[in-house]
């Protein structure tokens, strides 16, 4: 009997911890869509439009002070209440020269054949 109740204690943890964390999914601000953003609980459709249209105007923000001075209606209750609920601010833009720096990869030698001498 007491395997039983292990057992099914197990399964309702797993179960519990696996829609936890579904609910917790972090959005970060620099890289998502409209739709994205209203996931997060607090961000409205409109509030989603204002962020993505200024972040295409003036650049990713820097972190949620730039977020809360940049948006009009989020203020800095609003952006900590919005972090709790899992919106981040990590993926920052490429600069171009970091784009243009990545070199191609050689191309793989075919099965049997001897790569070409550089």
């Amino acid at each position: 009997m007491l395997k039983t109740w292990f057992g099914q204690g197990c399964l309702l943890a797993a179960a519990w911890m696996f829609l936890a964390g579904a609910a917790f999914a972090a959005v970060d601000v620099n890289t998502a869509d409209e739709a994205a953003l209203t996931s997060i609980k607090g961000i409205g459709p409109a509030t989603a439009k204002r962020v993505v249209e200024e972040r295409n105007q003036h650049g990713p923000y820097k972190d949620a002070g730039d977020l809360a001075q940049r948006v009009s209606g989020v203020g800095p209750k609003s952006v900590a209440r919005l972090e709790e609920a899992g919106l981040t601010f990590g993926a920052k833009a490429a600069t171009p020269a970091a784009k243009t720096a990545a070199a191609p990869a050689a191309p793989a030698a075919a099965p049997g054949k001897k790569p070409a001498a550089r």
